[in-house]
């Protein structure tokens, strides 16, 4: 790849960066932004300036290249190929350019080259590099004998390419429902976060004549309780490999530990079961709303919904803001048309109406993907879809977001040689502490379940 192809491609890794940092601020501006998005902010905003800081750099060489190009065109006694090969130029001669990388010379190294490249992107080295590559291939021309890239054959003349700095992340879930909640900052030097509830209400009446008693009715109280949970995890990797990677592989490790954590938090408050530690999450809530839903099409999943809707208003005499579906769900909800054959959802750039749901110009991983019903739709790859009794259903939830309360502290990633030192080893480890509530208000909740979201149901 030619200064100019590689500068164009990395002012597009950056606008994918910028594109990334614009959609967490966004999603930011309502609910302020929360400590898995902060992480992941810093994350985009490190790679957005290490981006920046090499285009400035191959730009200015692209920049010197394009002045010296005349000066050199005019005074060049002759052209050569691709390998340094002479060729008539109608006046001169030029012999050969000596190759890169001779065994004959350690002045340059094929290897500190590659690691100079994928470590610091040095720019003189990947010159090098390309030069060594043009001129391989202007011999491979050249040989009378066939050469390809098998062992005995030519094979070991062509090094394998590792590009360390694209290595791939493991893809995992985001914690969409997690950041749909009220996040605070977790109090220091406690393991349970009590809020005071009142549970019945004074109460007002009609004074039926001047000088009587008034209406007296007594509040009774109660408290919900959020436990202090630890999500932790760790990886013992070599001290060999922490220091000849050309990557920093502790920092690797850490930043997947931390793709855990984040998945952990929004299974628990999606799936925690109440019990063994664990925290009370949407699926075991006492008291939230339910709605089964058994049909097969989108008519039949849109009247669960506003039941749902209904539910929420007649709970809290508030209105709820959310769905959260499971990709497959929310993927068939796409396709479903309404009884004139239009879509059940139409796309936002159509300017449509009379619809019952229109999708985003785009859709998201962690921020809406457009309404329904009136409500912002999010696809949460953490909702089940083992559930029910074939352990083949998925669920839906109809959400008043504010009402659910997570509490975070700020996760701690550590790196210590101690105990393994004797092993040459290093132990990288992340945990953080959270405690989530849903209890304020459990009609705020509305789980859509049934025989409709079956795997069947499906596309």
């Amino acid at each position: 790849m030619d200064k100019r192809s590689l500068l164009g491609d990395l002012r597009a890794r950056l606008d994918a960066e910028k594109r990334a940092l614009d959609g967490i601020l966004s999603r930011a501006k309502s609910t302020g932004m929360t400590t898995g998005q902060k992480a992941l902010f810093d994350q985009h905003e490190r790679e957005a300036t290490a981006l920046r800081e090499r285009i400035d750099e191959l730009d200015a060489q692209v920049r010197a290249d394009d002045a010296a190009a005349p000066m050199a065109l005019r005074y060049a006694p002759a052209a050569r190929n691709n390998s340094g090969v002479s060729v008539s130029t109608g006046s001169a001669y030029v012999t050969r350019e000596p190759a890169v990388y001779r065994r004959d010379s350690k002045e340059a190294s094929w290897f500190l080259d590659a690691y100079a490249v994928s470590k610091n992107g040095d720019s003189a080295a990947r010159e090098r590099l390309q030069r060594n590559a043009r001129q391989v291939d202007d011999i491979r021309r050249q040989e009378g004998r066939a050469l390809s890239t098998t062992n005995g054959a030519g094979g070991e003349m062509v090094p394998p390419l590792w590009m360390e700095t694209e290595w791939i992340r493991l893809a995992r879930s985001k914690r969409v429902t997690a950041d749909l909640a009220a996040n605070e900052p977790l109090p220091a030097g406690t393991d349970s976060i009590n809020l005071p509830k009142v549970a019945t209400g004074t109460a007002t009446g009609l004074q039926g004549t001047q000088n009587t008693a008034v209406t007296q009715v007594d509040m009774t109280t109660t408290a919900i309780t959020a436990n202090v949970l630890t999500l932790a995890g760790s990886q013992v990797i070599s001290l060999q490999l922490a220091e000849q990677s050309p990557l920093n592989v502790d920092t690797i490790i850490l930043g997947d530990l931390a793709s855990d954590l984040a998945t952990k938090v929004n299974a628990q408050v999606i799936s925690g079961s109440g019990t063994g530690g664990n925290a009370t999450g949407l699926l075991s809530l006492s008291g939230a709303g339910s709605v089964s839903w058994t049909g097969t099409d989108g008519a039949t999943f849109q009247s669960a919904v506003l039941k749902a809707i209904g539910q929420v208003y007649t709970s809290i005499f508030d209105a709820p803001d959310s769905l959260v579906l499971s990709a497959r769900r929310a993927v068939w909800l796409m396709a479903q048309k309404d009884s004139q054959g239009r879509p059940l959802l139409v796309p936002a750039d159509n300017g449509p109406t009379n619809s019952m749901g229109v999708l985003a110009p785009l859709l998201a991983t962690e921020g809406p993907i457009g309404r329904f019903c009136g409500l912002d739709v999010y696809i949460d790859g953490g909702v089940p879809t083992t559930l029910g009794a074939g352990s083949d259903e998925d669920r839906a939830f109809v959400l008043r977001s504010s009402e659910l309360r997570l509490w975070e502290s700020a996760p701690k990633f550590e790196v210590f040689p101690q105990t393994y030192a004797a092993n040459l080893s290093l132990l990288a480890r992340a945990y953080e502490y959270m405690a989530f509530t849903a209890g304020r208000y459990p009609g705020a909740v509305q789980v859509l379940s049934g025989a409709g979201f079956k795997a069947s149901n499906t596309l």
